[in-house]
């Protein structure tokens, strides 16, 4: 698994939501060990101090520009991710960190139903209250609905989501009708990306150093590698994932950073349509706002 480190944060894991709170159940695996947590920096890199001058000669030649690192700007709508989804429909938003702007927005403001996207909210809501950061890690990089129903239950329930969505002024965020299935709180992808940016900016390590550590499987066996992870080949990413069905649709979103891109999106199918499919579909989505052409698996 390649491992975000230095500058840039890279990644995105939604779980399925769990026994208690969603309608598919989560097996819970055996806990694994704490992850170390290291200092993140979320501050451009500074520029290069110039070379030492050298005397220049009569036959030098013009030196070749350095090729930039910097992929170019996608320009995607909302007719390309259609065409991607066939039917169902997807919003996507990139936020470049180093131009402060945001390069991609589709659908932005369109509500969801979070999966475990919300895990974000339950993680900043327990380690504020000094949980434990080991079993937040847990939640976070396994996606486990176990734990993340207990953390509802203890730092506040519904009261996690309007108390973050007026601190980090999400609009589109509202907490479930039902207080006990946090999966089913409503979400955006513009503000999905305000949280990924107030994490990134407080140097949350414990919840950036757990999307870091994603792993393929979730704590209920399902693959949670899509989107991001298979479609950014070759880069450093952290993610958090969600995947969730019947109510009446099926949700797949995947969200994170890749390089100095916060990348989300948000896709519901109709509930005919498999996971597999889905997957496939959102991946190459992610694909396309990366520029990388056909979606390639691994990490």
């Amino acid at each position: 698994m390649r491992k975000l480190s230095g500058i840039f944060l890279v990644g995105l894991c939604l779980g399925a939501i769990g026994a208690v709170v969603v309608t598919a159940s989560h097996s819970d695996a055996a806990a694994t060990q704490p992850i170390a947590v290291t200092e993140i920096a979320t501050t451009p890199p500074a520029t290069s101090a110039p070379a030492a001058k050298t005397e220049p000669t009569a036959t030098s030649a013009t030196p070749t520009p350095t090729p930039s690192t910097k992929a170019d700007p996608v320009e995607v709508d909302a007719g390309k991710l259609d065409k991607i989804m066939r039917d169902g429909t997807a919003s996507a938003v990139v936020f470049d960190r180093d131009s402060g702007k945001t390069t991609v927005s589709v659908r932005a403001d369109r509500g969801y139903t979070s999966a475990s996207i919300v895990k974000l909210l339950i993680a900043l809501s327990a380690l504020e209250q000094g949980g434990p950061a080991a079993d937040v890690q847990r939640m976070l990089s396994r996606s486990d609905d176990d734990l993340a129903s207990r953390f509802w239950s203890a730092y506040g329930g519904p009261a996690i989501v309007t108390r973050w969505a007026r601190n980090l002024g999400l609009a589109g965020t509202r907490p479930p009708e039902d207080a006990g299935r946090w999966g089913d709180t409503r979400i955006t992808a513009a503000d999905v990306v305000k949280i990924y940016r107030y994490l990134l900016d407080r140097k949350s390590t414990t919840i950036l150093n757990a999307l870091r550590d994603a792993t393929e499987r979730g704590s209920d066996g399902f693959r949670q590698y899509f989107g991001i992870p298979d479609a950014a080949k070759g880069q450093e990413w952290l993610v958090k994932q969600g995947w969730s069905c019947c109510r009446p649709t099926r949700m797949l979103h995947t969200s994170g950073v890749v390089g100095n891109r916060i990348v989300v999106v948000l896709s519901e199918h109709p509930s005919k349509v498999d996971y597999a499919t889905g997957s496939r579909r959102v991946t190459e989505i992610v694909s396309t706002l990366l520029g990388s052409g056909e979606a390639a698996g691994g990490r």
